[in-house]
């Protein structure tokens, strides 16, 4: 028998695997497909403090090995979400994470401070990569300071697990992650999306109606397997790897980079069962190479 339980600091998993904000709903829209609670978590689409429509159609786009998306984070608001979406949550026997977005450091802190209300919601994940409008839209994990300072105000008001997601779209990933850390971030998780376009050529009109948008899928994962290496080298707190992972396979490069749990996230728009499919691949793995425990592979690679 082998050990599939990880513990990020204080938030215990039953196995490494876990879903990314965005693609699996609320958890309730894959019933029909897997046992949702055979996994380590789920984390549900993004909330903010009010309701907000996203972006105009069309925001999504098929690229090669990948996609765009400019959603924009449309959601009814943190007091629906408690309100309407949480009750049907508690029949899950997993950890279920919010992911939490803003415009400003007050917005995350009065949907952290919401959050931190509900007894089975165990941790957020605090997405930094949003613009903030009172700094001209620079999003807030682009510089260490910002970052450090929504995670700052946030701790203050949030009392359980704090994960951070950081973006891609800097020039040194680590020196971010340090930086939340010190802020008070339990874990960290990457990579979000990358800036990306895709073009019409035959209509010489962009894919997408806000041109750019976030490209995700196995098209990214080189990038995510390095910058995941890196924050694993630089912090000390658990790093939580995405960004490409199709099978079970990846998910045990991102351990081996230094990963101590995984995100699926576009996968699961190919196949709806890839997360318990990885899961059971892990597990195999680790029997194939008489490995005891998953947390071995935590940052194995051989350099």
């Amino acid at each position: 028998m082998v050990d599939l339980s990880v513990n990020l600091n204080g938030l215990k998993l039953k196995n490494p695997v876990m879903t990314a904000s965005g693609t699996f709903g609320y958890g309730y829209e894959y019933d029909d497909f897997i046992d949702v609670s055979s996994l380590g978590g789920i984390i549900v689409k993004g909330t903010t403090l009010k309701p907000r429509e996203g972006n105009p159609y069309p925001r999504l786009a098929e690229t090669p090995q990948g996609m765009i998306n400019a959603v924009g984070l449309q959601n009814k608001g943190v007091d629906y979400f408690c309100k309407n979406i949480n009750p049907k949550l508690l029949k899950y026997q997993t950890n279920v994470l919010v992911n939490v977005s803003g415009s400003s450091v007050e917005d995350y802190m009065a949907t952290a401070e919401r959050i931190n209300e509900l007894d089975n919601i165990p941790a957020i994940e605090l997405n930094i990569s949003c613009p903030n409008v009172k700094e001209g839209g620079m999003a807030f994990g682009t510089d260490c300071t910002s970052a450090a300072n929504v995670v700052a105000a946030v701790r203050k008001v949030y009392k359980k697990h704090l994960m951070v997601k950081l973006s891609p779209n800097v020039t040194n990933i680590a020196e971010i992650a340090k930086a939340v850390e010190a802020a008070g971030a339990d874990s960290v998780s990457l990579i979000n999306t990358l800036l990306g376009m895709a073009i019409d050529a035959e209509r010489r009109r962009p894919l997408i109606s806000t041109v750019t948008g976030g490209l995700s899928g196995a098209a990214v994962k080189p990038i995510a397997l390095r910058m995941v290496w890196q924050v694993h080298k630089a912090v000390g707190i658990p790093v939580v790897g995405l960004g490409g992972i199709m099978c079970a396979t990846d998910a045990i490069e991102f351990m081996l980079a230094g990963a101590s749990a995984v995100q699926i996230g576009t996968a699961n728009f190919i196949d709806p069962t890839v997360t318990v499919k990885v899961v059971d691949g892990i597990k195999d793995y680790l029997e194939r190479h008489n490995i005891g425990s998953v947390n071995e592979l935590v940052g194995g690679l051989l350099e």
